[in-house]
């Protein structure tokens, strides 16, 4: 049986995440980590949750008019094959860890940084299809092996990049997660026999949390805004991942 606190916190991770087009694999592993659930049940049940949450995610974005197949489509053509040959892959680093927290960290600092309307706006530097066909397939790679859907790492890099406004970049976020969770869930289970069953009742958290951070990062959000609030996100993770690191 699922205890109220896990179901709540759930909720909480898939607003949060969703609000800002992500999925939230890396929140839902913090959470299970910290009940003791082994890594065997953990990913697969995250991913469950990303390819849900991210749905309702990409869902309200394109609704509302900010996703983009022109800026989407390159990264995941590169993406889903590397996120299939990522979760095939065993690989287990400290320090690994310790870096990636840092480079998360640095991106949740400077997202943090305080801007206006037109700041966020101005100057975008659409990306170019080989570029965007190399950061997918690398990102990909990265996010098949962590076991995520990999919005934590390309949203940030496309901000900061100016590749898209934050909305644009939430939308393809989120596409690029439903993808690539989609494939990672492939690529374990090419593996072997997988199971969320003791779990399975946490999609319901995810529905209920997705569909009220998705809603809010959609219609109501300023770019600002959720700057703002992915800096959190890109936080916490970065916190997940130098205690892991350690």
């Amino acid at each position: 049986m699922i205890h109220p606190e896990l179901f709540l916190l759930v909720s909480l991770v898939a607003a949060l995440y969703s609000a800002v087009g992500h999925g939230g694999a890396s929140g839902y592993l913090a959470i299970l980590a910290l009940v003791n659930v082994s890594s065997k049940i953990a990913v697969p049940t995250a991913l469950m949750l990303n390819i849900l949450v991210s749905g309702l995610a990409l869902a309200s974005y394109a609704r509302n008019g900010h996703f983009s197949f022109r800026t989407t489509w390159p990264f995941l053509l590169a993406s889903v094959p590397g996120a299939f040959i990522g979760a095939t892959l065993k690989i287990s680093d400290p320090i690994y860890h310790i870096l990636l927290g840092c480079i998360l960290l640095a991106s949740a600092i400077i997202l943090a940084l305080p801007r206006t309307q037109a700041q966020v706006e101005k100057h975008l530097i659409p990306v170019k299809p080989p570029y965007a066909l190399g950061t997918g397939g690398i990102l990909g790679l990265i996010s098949g092996i962590v076991g995520v859907g990999g919005g934590i790492f390309i949203k940030p890099l496309m901000i900061l990049s100016r590749w898209a406004t934050p909305k644009t970049t939430s939308a393809t976020a989120a596409a690029f997660i439903l993808a690539n969770s989609l494939s990672g869930l492939a690529g374990r289970f090419f593996q072997g026999p997988m199971s969320i069953l003791p779990f399975w009742s946490l999609l319901l958290a995810g529905l209920v949390g997705g569909w009220l951070g998705s809603n809010y990062g959609a219609r109501w959000a300023t770019n600002p805004a959720l700057c703002r609030l992915l800096a959190l996100v890109m936080a916490i993770a970065a916190a997940k991942m130098l205690t892991v690191g350690h």
